[in-house]
């Protein structure tokens, strides 16, 4: 009973004659509210959380939030992450597991103006690349290592600038490449008044490094607790429904999305363009964790060199114990 004021919820207690209180859920998000959420905003929009006896509160992101911080901190019970962020989190102590993966495909990408000289990886060497930080920075950095190619900033080396959430580096020719995703960021420098033929991309599943996005992530210590596990389980089944939805529906999701954006930023041309794109990274995956996919995504962060973004195999970082009762 969200935003139910104390008198009303006494009526509507009285009404539904001692019916059970849903359960909560505090989900932190990755990012802002955005059409790469929408699963969530569906599952709650159409009610399906409800059908599970579940009050879930959606945390949006953004640029000062981090979200393994906030659920270190007790402020969410799940959160959405990428699989690196995740993992190094976990070798540094914080025990995360991944509980659902609904995304099947990784949407990173670095594109490079045509015009900076840039046509393949081996031309990379010497130039300004911009790159996303804040844990988003390690799919990079082990593509670097395994392409040979120092960080540094050294002539056979790439400098790497710190790259805020936008495009303006490549727009202002401040960099030769800048992080992007398909859904996103990408079509931001296509607006600025680029066509797809000045631009060069590098898309990291073609490039055979791309690493798990937006899983869902729980703190170990709570798949103890059979309640949480419950409340686990009923919520991933409600939001791959959500998902589900937003996939056969995308215009509809990314209205959803827009009806949550309680900032305004968002536009509807943006959104639904955004929604067509995630729904092909969601495509293939009915929410369950595959094993390759792990596999893929470990090897590929311990493939650093001298410098990996993680230095051992992790152990017990992943279950199907929500997703094989939530899903079956």
């Amino acid at each position: 009973m969200k935003h139910v004021g104390t008198t009303l919820g006494v009526a509507a207690l009285g009404l539904w004659g001692g019916m059970a209180a849903a359960d909560e859920v505090t989900l932190q998000l990755k990012w802002v509210t955005q059409a790469q959420f929408a699963g969530y905003y569906v599952a709650q929009d159409k009610g399906f959380y409800d059908e599970e006896g579940l009050d879930v509160t959606i945390k949006p992101g953004g640029p000062d939030i981090a979200p393994t911080q906030v659920i270190a901190g007790g402020g969410a019970d799940v959160m959405v992450d990428w699989m690196p962020a995740a993992l190094a989190a976990r070798e540094k102590g914080l025990p995360l597991v991944n509980i659902a993966q609904p995304f099947k495909s990784s949407g990173m990408m670095l594109t490079c103006r045509k015009d900076s000289g840039v046509a393949t990886t081996d031309d990379l060497p010497g130039k300004t690349l911009g790159v996303w930080f804040f844990g988003n920075e390690f799919p990079f950095l082990s593509w670097m290592s395994q392409l040979g190619i120092p960080t540094d900033g050294s002539d056979e080396g790439v400098t790497v600038l710190k790259q805020g959430f936008n495009v303006d580096p490549l727009i202002q020719n401040q960099a030769a490449c800048i992080s992007t995703m398909t859904y996103n960021e990408y079509w931001q420098v296509i607006d600025a008044g680029f066509t797809p033929e000045d631009l060069v991309v590098f898309k990291y599943e073609d490039q055979g490094v791309a690493t798990l996005e937006d899983g869902l992530y729980v703190l170990e210590d709570n798949l103890d607790d059979p309640d949480f596990v419950d409340r686990m389980e009923l919520f991933v089944r409600a939001s791959m429904k959500g998902w589900k939805y937003a996939q056969e529906n995308p215009d509809e999701a990314a209205e959803i999305v827009l009806d949550n954006d309680a900032t305004g930023a968002q536009t509807e041309e943006h959104q639904k363009r955004m929604m067509g794109e995630i729904a092909k990274l969601t495509a293939g995956s009915n929410g369950a964790l595959d094993p390759e996919d792990y596999e893929r995504t470990v090897q590929s962060l311990l493939a650093g060199g001298s410098d990996p973004v993680i230095t051992q195999e992790p152990e017990g970082a992943w279950t199907h114990a929500i997703t094989d009762k939530a899903l079956n």
